[in-house]
């Protein structure tokens, strides 16, 4: 039978994805400020560019149309917030609340006993919600959703003096580093964290065990 100890968690869930390229518009849009005689409007459209090429070229390698336009409209919409303030820090904006509202909603889901992680998983497996049929796993997924809520309040705890400060180099840089790099040791971390809070004679994740009373 299929084990958590045998079978990696980062291997349903997947390493970089979408992260690094997320991480290239911040790139482009500091490059273009720089270049541009520090012209918030200039660092904008490059911007805007970098994330229409990363978007074309996701949709020629088969990535799904909504999740492409999405990850667009968000460099529009973080170019946007720092032309209408005019400050150039103002593009990280929308990436710090968005880690502040998911830490929040992460947290949330463990209190209220429907771990996302155990939800994302599920689903990916075609379980539904008969994982949470499973205290074991129930109690497991919510362990190691503390992984993800750490991601984001570490990303927050980074970003906010940073972007109180106008640091817009760290800012930049740091959105690369804590990206993908992060996601990795989060997927890493929280599959171990679910391995060690499954008693031993555990199936693993894929064999959720469900009183008969409730199959």
């Amino acid at each position: 039978m299929t084990d958590v100890r045998q079978e990696s968690l980062a291997s349903l869930l997947g390493g970089r994805g979408g992260a690094l390229d997320a991480s290239l518009p911040p790139l482009a849009f500091v490059a273009g400020w720089l270049l541009f005689g520090h012209s918030i409007g200039a660092g904008a459209v490059v911007a805007v560019l970098c994330g229409v090429a990363i978007g074309v070229f996701r949709l020629v390698r088969g990535e799904k149309p909504r999740a492409v336009l999405l990850s667009v409209l968000l460099v529009v919409a973080a170019a946007l917030v720092a032309l209408y303030t005019g400050r150039v820090e103002d593009f990280f904006l929308i990436q710090l609340l968005s880690n502040v509202a998911s830490a929040l909603a992460w947290a949330g889901s463990i209190a209220v006993r429907w771990p996302f992680l155990g939800l994302v998983v599920g689903t990916l497996l075609g379980q539904k919600t008969r994982w949470r049929r499973d205290p074991a796993l129930l109690r497991a997924y919510s362990v190691a959703s503390w992984a993800w809520v750490g991601q984001y309040v570490l990303r927050v705890a980074v970003f906010t003096p940073l972007w109180l400060d106008a640091q817009v180099f760290w800012l930049a840089t740091l959105r690369v580093a804590l990206s993908w790099p992060l996601q990795i040791v989060c997927i890493l971390v929280s599959g171990w964290l679910l391995k060690r809070a499954l008693p031993e004679d555990h199936p693993g994740f894929r064999h959720p065990r469900v009183p008969e009373s409730a199959s």
